[in-house]
């Protein structure tokens, strides 16, 4: 063991702590271990290292309980950095090739995939066919980023924002937002109702 890699209880101990940290409806680590995705960066976590050491069946099924457990599915071949906070966790996808940096946030129904089988099977072996996170990065609920495409650090990805060009450090990418009309009165409104 590195002085540069820490222990796997020093890292599920920071996933821990960020739960309380970054989740205000947590109040102390004990709550904080009812959170519903804090399992699923925990089993992902001793996937990644089984999945390292070449237990690669043995990492996949590993996470598809998780999967099926808490509806996030982070492939063990993926790269997460410390203390990446997945918030409410539902429906959060990360592909085989991602690499997320430290201190990320992630809300739900986040997916960091390949663009398609049609493009990616053409790759050659061993090529990333996932985004690279930087550090500091906030994804937004439903934000999409595809393909082997970079997010600098500290930029921000909005919520339903897609993404599959590189974003430069500090950037925000955000969605267009709904459009607010006035209400309809009288005799439109009749006719709207009916």
């Amino acid at each position: 063991m590195t002085a540069e890699q820490p222990s796997l209880l020093r890292i599920l101990k920071e996933d821990l702590d960020v739960v309380v940290a970054r989740d205000p409806s947590i109040r102390n680590r004990r709550e904080a271990l009812l959170h519903a995705a804090l399992p699923a960066l925990w089993v992902y976590r001793i996937a990644h290292r089984m999945h390292l050491h070449g237990l690669r069946i043995a990492a996949r099924l590993v996470s598809r309980h998780a999967r099926r457990a808490t509806a996030v599915e982070i492939h063990p071949g993926a790269v997460l950095g410390r203390r990446v906070f997945i918030d409410h966790g539902a429906a959060v996808v990360i592909g085989e090739t991602a690499v997320v940096g430290d201190d990320v946030t992630i809300y739900h129904q986040v997916t960091l995939g390949a663009v398609g089988w049609w493009n990616d099977c053409k790759r050659p072996e061993g090529t990333r066919r996932h985004p690279v996170i930087g550090h500091h990065v906030v994804l937004g609920t439903n934000a999409t980023v595809l393909g082997p495409v970079r997010i600098g650090d500290h930029a921000v990805i909005g919520a339903h924002a897609l993404v599959n060009k590189d974003v430069p450090p500090g950037a925000r990418v955000l969605a267009a937002t709904a459009i607010i009309k006035p209400a309809v009165t009288g005799p439109q409104q009749s006719a709207l109702s009916a």
